[in-house]
C-alpha cells in the first residue's frame, strides 16, 4: 500500500531529541527525517543509544527534550496512540512463553483486532481472511495452527512479518530483527523484507550491525554514538573516517 503523504513530506521527523537513561544521557540532540518509501539504517557500536532512540520514537521511553513527528503530525499524548497504529515494530527478541497456548493464527490476528475495534462492522470472516492472506504473503500459510513455542527462529520472524501485514502500515521499525538467525534464515528474512517493501510501499527504519547489507540495500544511513556523527547515503556514512570515529581507531570495513 502506497503512502498518502505528499512526496516532499517526511514520514518521520525527529528534531533535537535527547533521552536520559538514569543519570546518563543515552541520546543527545539527534535530528533526522525519513522520507516515504525509503529504507534507513541506524549503525553504531554497542551502547551507542540505537535502541534507546528507536524506543523513544515509538513512545516506549520518555525523552527529555525534542520533538517527534509521524506522518506530518506531532506525537503528543492525544495523537500518538492513533498515529502509531500505522507503525509496525519488530524487536530484537520476541520471547514466547510456552505456558501460553497461543497459535500462529492467534498472534497474527492480534494485529487485526484493533482495526476490528475501529470498524465494528468488520466480521470474523474478514479477520480470518486477512490473517490467512498475511501468512501466505510470507510463505507461512501452513503454520497457522501451530503453537508459537513450536516455531523455529526463522518461522517466528516470518510470523511477525505477517503480523505487520495483516492490516495496512506505513512505517516498519526493526531493532536488529534478524538477530539469532543463521546465515541462511537471515538471507531469507531479508529477501522477504525487500519484496514486501516494494509491494507494500513500506518505509523502513532499522538498526543493523551488518554494514555490508546496509551498504547494498539501504537508501540512507545514520551513524550514531550517543550523538549523531553523520547522516547521508551509505557511501557517505560508511566511510573509514566516520566509522573510526564511531567504532574506534583501527576499525576496518571493506
Amino acid at each position: 500500500m502506497q503512502s498518502s503523504l505528499p512526496t516532499h513530506s517526511p514520514i518521520l521527523s525527529v528534531q533535537h531529541l535527547t533521552v536520559q537513561r538514569g543519570r546518563a544521557t543515552a541520546v543527545r540532540d539527534v535530528s533526522f527525517s525519513l522520507a516515504a518509501g525509503k529504507d534507513m539504517a541506524i549503525v553504531g557500536p554497542n551502547g551507542a543509544g540505537k535502541s534507546t532512540l528507536i524506543q523513544a520514537i515509538l513512545g516506549l521511553l520518555p525523552y527529555q527534550s525534542g520533538e517527534v513527528k509521524l506522518f506530518g503530525q506531532a506525537c503528543d499524548a492525544h495523537s500518538a496512540p492513533l498515529l502509531r497504529h500505522d507503525v509496525a515494530y519488530l524487536p530484537q527478541n520476541f520471547l514466547v512463553d510456552p505456558r501460553i497456548p497461543m497459535t500462529v493464527m492467534d498472534l497474527v490476528g492480534l494485529g487485526w483486532d484493533r482495526l476490528g475495534l475501529q470498524l465494528p462492522w468488520v466480521g470474523w470472516r474478514d479477520r480470518r481472511a486477512a490473517v490467512h492472506n498475511a501468512l501466505a504473503q510470507v510463505e507461512a500459510g501452513h503454520l497457522h495452527p501451530q503453537s508459537l513455542s513450536s516455531l523455529s527462529g526463522g518461522e517466528l520472524k516470518r510470523v511477525l512479518l505477517a503480523y505487520c501485514l495483516v492490516r495496512p502500515r506505513k512505517l516498519l521499525v526493526l531493532d536488529e530483527a534478524p538477530a539469532g538467525l543463521d546465515l541462511c534464515s537471515e538471507a531469507d528474512f531479508y529477501r522477504l523484507l525487500n519484496h514486501l517493501k516494494r509491494e507494500q510501499g513500506w518505509s523502513i527504519l532499522q538498526i543493523s550491525h551488518d554494514l555490508e547489507r546496509v551498504r547494498a540495500h539501504c537508501d540512507c544511513v545514520l551513524c550514531l554514538n550517543r550523538q549523531l556523527l553523520k547522516q547521508g547515503s551509505p557511501e557517505e556514512v560508511l566511510h573509514p573516517d566516520i566509522l573510526n570515529a564511531a567504532y574506534g581507531p583501527g576499525f576496518v570495513f571493506r
